[in-house]
């Protein structure tokens, strides 16, 4: 926080309010601060080419490959004011300006200022997180940060971070460039530690994976997860050989919440079949629709069948930080390992992620040893991450910790959840959109629908939204495409199955509010724009008047 005020002491302590908030996302340190003379140098050219639009200057994409499309290496160098210039004009100037309180389609947003500085700091020591060698401090910090974010979710007690937190033969968690390696190194341990040594068998790190299924009779793994779940665990899944038809999809509700008794029947299905179920994926802040499972029942399940139970808190993971929000992820604290990105409700750079495991001893089933690297007994990170050479951004996760606070962090999740209650409620309040997936954390979708269609829609019948739905979905592709092309706002598009319109796939807008500067009249300004935009397809909105009329659906002409 920049913000400072006396206390008792005649210190000087930061303050937790709106308007500190606000300063360290919008106003850089002091020029003759360090961290300003820093920064002047590095920002003083960036801001003015992306200015108030999501990309400063419309440029076809084909005309900004022309840029980059010599394959070979330059036989010549060039002088740094020269290239710098190049890419100001060529890059910074194309790219997309996710600061913007108007970039509201995805789960990138505006970093605190004082992050800039720190990141060249980060930079210029250029740090290696695999070993200590190329690290030192760097690795008990990230050992710190990783058993904060464990007391997040967890809370055990002083006594077990003393005991385990920088212990050598054990890990907390990993560090991770993002949630999808984070996912994978969650379900790797959990595939290590079932298919572990036993007998003649050495396990599946010696032996691979169909040994270990000959050996403990198993026909095949199979993870379950939503139909909701990231596609980051097909991914996992199919790294892992355990194959993506064996990532298995469990249906959801009309909250797109995982159906407990489904997800019983398809364990119990899996058994009868010769199967094992490796895995069971809760997910806390759905990537399309920001929904977060049942946790605790799902728990419970988990518990039943013996299996590793793992969340995927990639992004509503951050919600923990307020303890008026917390109860929504009830029942993560059960999880046998937990993902959270850092880079998304956090507010740090890209390259954030971590996995978070609740037995310090997990780990030990994926640990790995060399001679010139990360040697038997050292505290080398790289003994129990999937990744090798990594840069030390717990360093920046380390530093938002402090200078925002948990209860900074929980002002601004506060702010971003009733900010989406806001814009769900300012969107029913419009004759001519409509709310698709009410918001649980801080992200919803709705559509543009016009008033007679959307009046005629609520006696509809399944075959007449059946055939009505592709015109709605051809007219939020249009607006959502127009809308980007024009560079004032952002909001993305999805498809999903509303409950509410018989599970027909339906293309919607959605949006994140996780930015702290984007404002309610923004949020007003950008419906507006799009009903402007609707306004101008003329012959989509004939089409779907005409089938209406063949439909014989009553239109209210008043």
């Amino acid at each position: 926080m920049n913000q400072k005020t006396p206390n008792d002491d005649d210190k000087q302590v930061a303050e937790v309010n709106q308007e500190a908030l606000y300063r360290i996302f919008t106003i850089p340190e002091a020029p003759d601060s360090t961290l300003g003379k820093i920064e002047k140098h590095l920002s003083e050219n960036l801001m003015g080419f992306l200015g108030e639009h999501i990309v400063a200057r419309e440029k076809p994409l084909q005309e900004i490959e022309r840029d980059f499309e010599q394959a070979g290496i330059p036989e010549d160098p060039q002088f740094v004011s020269e290239h710098t210039e190049f890419l100001l004009n060529k890059l910074v100037a194309h790219s997309v300006h996710t600061a913007s309180p108007k970039f509201i389609g995805h789960m990138t947003s505006a970093l605190p200022y004082f992050l800039l500085p720190l990141a060249k700091l980060m930079v210029g020591l250029n740090q290696n997180l695999v070993k200590i060698e190329t690290s030192k401090a760097f690795t008990p910090l990230e050992r710190n940060v990783i058993g904060m974010l464990h007391h997040l979710v967890y809370q055990q007690d002083a006594g077990f971070y003393n005991r385990w937190m920088h212990s050598a033969q054990h890990s907390l968690g990993a560090f991770c460039s993002g949630g999808t390696v984070a996912n994978m190194t969650a379900l790797w341990v959990a595939r290590n530690q079932l298919l572990k040594a036993d007998g003649d068998f050495a396990g599946i790190a010696a032996d691979g994976l169909a040994a270990g299924l000959a050996h403990y009779n198993y026909k095949r793994l199979v993870v379950l997860v939503s139909e909701r779940g990231h596609y980051s665990l097909a991914k996992a899944a199919d790294v892992l050989g355990i194959g993506r038809r064996n990532l298995v999809a469990v249906a959801t509700d009309e909250n797109n919440r995982i159906k407990i008794d489904a997800l019983r029947q398809t364990c119990d299905q899996v058994q009868q079949e010769g199967g094992k179920v490796l895995a069971i994926v809760g997910v806390a802040g759905t990537t399309e629709t920001g929904h977060v499972d049942p946790l605790a029942e799902m728990a419970a399940i988990a518990q039943d069948y013996g299996v590793h139970f793992h969340v995927d808190a990639a992004w509503g993971g951050a919600t923990l930080l307020s303890s008026r929000y917390r109860e929504l992820l009830q029942g993560v604290e059960q999880a046998d390992s937990v993902t959270i990105d850092a880079h998304k409700q956090m507010y740090v750079p890209m390259g954030a992620g971590m996995v978070l495991f609740k037995s310090p001893s997990l780990v030990k089933s994926i640990e790995h040893h060399a001679e010139y690297i990360i040697r038997q007994g050292s505290k080398d990170l790289g003994a129990h991450s999937m990744e090798g050479s990594r840069p030390g951004m717990a360093m920046m996760v380390f530093s938002a910790l402090h200078v925002i606070g948990r209860r900074g962090y929980q002002l601004l999740i506060d702010n971003s959840l009733e900010k989406a209650r806001y814009f769900a409620e300012l969107i029913s309040e419009q004759d001519d959109f409509e709310v698709i997936t009410e918001p649980e954390l801080c992200l919803l979708t709705y559509r543009f629908v016009p008033k007679r269609v959307k009046q005629a829609l609520k006696q509809a019948s399944a075959e007449q939204v059946e055939q009505l739905t592709p015109h709605l979905n051809a007219l939020t592709r249009y607006i959502q495409k127009r809308q980007r092309e024009s560079g004032k706002s952002f909001v993305s598009r999805t498809k999903l199955t509303p409950a509410q319109y018989f599970h027909e796939p339906s293309v919607v807008f959605r949006v994140v509010l996780a930015n702290p500067l984007t404002t309610n009249d923004m949020l007003a300004e950008i419906i507006e724009e799009q009903r402007q935009i609707a306004e101008k397809a003329t012959s989509l909105r004939g089409a779907l008047h005409t089938e209406m009329r063949e439909l014989g659906m009553v239109i209210d002409n008043r």
